[in-house]
């Protein structure tokens, strides 16, 4: 599922998911739980405002963001 998100840059111009919008829903990022590399994507491990945690992946080369991974609070690992 493709996302918006609002990023911060880092002191190094890394860019940090701070919100994100799944259609019309805002949501607010917490706490970045996790992030790591893969040769064409970063990935971050999120939790949400809503209590929430999200993966997103970053394709570099195409600047686009999807939603890789939901899990509903208190309910295991949901697919978008």
């Amino acid at each position: 599922m493709e996302v918006r998100v609002a990023c911060h840059a880092g002191y190094r111009g890394e860019e940090t998911p701070r919100g994100f919008s799944l259609g019309e829903r805002r949501i607010a990022v917490i706490d970045v739980i996790d992030r790591w590399l893969a040769p064409e994507h970063r990935y971050f491990k999120l939790l949400g405002d809503d209590g929430n945690v999200y993966i997103l992946r970053h394709d570099t080369a195409r600047q686009r963001w999807e939603l890789t991974l939901f899990d509903r609070k208190g309910q295991g690992r949901a697919r978008p």
